[in-house]
């Protein structure tokens, strides 16, 4: 279960960090997304695809790491952690939010460029269900986490995150209708950003065995790893303030 952290003793600092942190974030990831075209053209796509992995995977580790340090920072706005509904709550929202942030549609391999990396336009599965479901996910786990932590900290934290998805749903709509033109339109126009809009007005439907893929079963695995690990997080969070101290220290 989520474990239950004395608050600490936060400050603005740290707040104004983690939203400097995650407009960095945003800048490395959505540029990147957005200069695709271009870098791929010139450098070729395993090349671009491994620079962009490079950069923004540790930028995103130090964006978790120092949210998991400062996590209880600030003002406690409400504490509901002995509230008997909260766990079950929370625990079922962020599960249900990883089936968004990684949904089957992904092609694991091209993330290291093991396979050639391309653009793809998707329509089955979770597309179904929502045209960015990476934004959905976020808008879940923040919505979960921001009702267990309740700080001020991860109050600003769920607003960065919330708005950087809310720009890749525009920025990512964008890039694919200057992609594919015509194709692209279709697509949008048998889709819905808002969960089941296009499943509850005629434009989709649902196909179970879209859903029951292999991957499926490696979420499932990595909920059951999280929920374990949660116990861990926080030795991982005073570890990581450890070592970025030294660091910045030199």
């Amino acid at each position: 279960m989520p474990s239950t952290v004395p608050l600490q003793a936060g400050s603005q600092h740290s707040t104004l960090v983690m939203l400097a942190l995650l407009v960095a974030f945003a800048l490395i990831h959505s540029g990147g997304a957005s200069l695709r075209a271009w870098g791929e053209e010139r450098i070729g796509a395993r090349l671009w695809r491994l620079l962009f992995a490079g950069v923004s995977i540790p930028s995103a580790v130090v964006v978790v790491g120092y949210f998991l340090a400062h996590r209880y920072d600030g003002l406690r706005l409400w504490n509901l952690q002995d509230r008997p509904w909260v766990v079950p709550l929370v625990w079922t929202g962020t599960a249900i939010s990883f089936l968004f942030l990684y949904p089957a549609t992904y092609n694991l391999l091209e993330i290291p460029a093991i396979l050639q990396p391309r653009v793809r336009l998707y329509a089955t599965g979770i597309i179904r269900v929502s045209r960015h479901p990476q934004a959905v996910g976020q808008v879940l786990w923040c919505a979960t986490h921001l009702l267990w932590i309740g700080t001020s900290f991860m109050l600003v934290t769920c607003v960065g995150l919330i708005g950087h998805h809310l720009f890749a749903i525009w920025n990512g709509d964008r890039r694919l209708r200057n992609r594919f033109g015509a194709a692209f339109e279709e697509l949008k126009a048998s889709t819905s950003v808002l969960p089941f809009v296009a499943v509850f007005d005629g434009r989709q439907k649902l196909v179970a065995s879209e859903f029951l893929r292999p991957s499926q079963l490696g979420i499932a695995i990595a909920v059951a790893v999280f929920w374990w690990a949660h116990r861990w997080i926080g030795l991982a969070a005073t570890s990581f303030s450890r070592t970025a101290l030294a660091h910045w220290l030199g």
